[in-house]
């Protein structure tokens, strides 16, 4: 079987970094990739897939990037589940084995408002239902 996933997109939001109870670093986070086609209106459309990132990766990735930084991720599609309030939660994410910058610090922040996969991050609602 082949479960290998390859994205490159913008960062919704800052990450922020976790420890498990066993202190290995996590980092969970909102990657927007830009679909190929745009819809009726013209307008482009994109996907928010959920990423996490695991140990040395997740406390660099901390570290380094910001909102709208552009990244590239490599890794496999996992899912879970958990109970809460609502009932069964069904998580589907993307779990980073490689994580590229793929631009410096200082082009990251010189971001122009026709970047689409910046505005599209910008609008972003995020979901805090996360069992971590």
């Amino acid at each position: 079987m082949i479960n290998r996933v390859v994205l490159v997109g913008r960062i919704t939001r800052d990450p922020e970094l976790r420890y498990t109870q066993s202190n290995i670093a996590v980092v969970s986070f909102t990657l927007a990739v830009n679909r190929m086609f745009a819809d009726q209106s013209g307008e482009r459309q994109a996907d928010f897939i959920q990423c996490v990132v695991w140990r040395k990766q997740a406390e660099n990735l901390a570290r380094y990037v910001s909102k709208g930084a552009l990244l590239g991720v490599e890794g496999r599609i996992q899912t879970r589940t958990y109970e809460s309030d609502q009932g069964t939660r069904y998580i589907t994410e993307v779990v980073c084995d490689s994580v590229q910058f793929l631009e410096s610090r200082t082009e990251g922040q010189q971001t122009d408002d026709s970047d689409d996969f910046y505005e599209a991050s910008t609008k972003l609602s995020v979901e805090d239902d996360l069992p971590f």
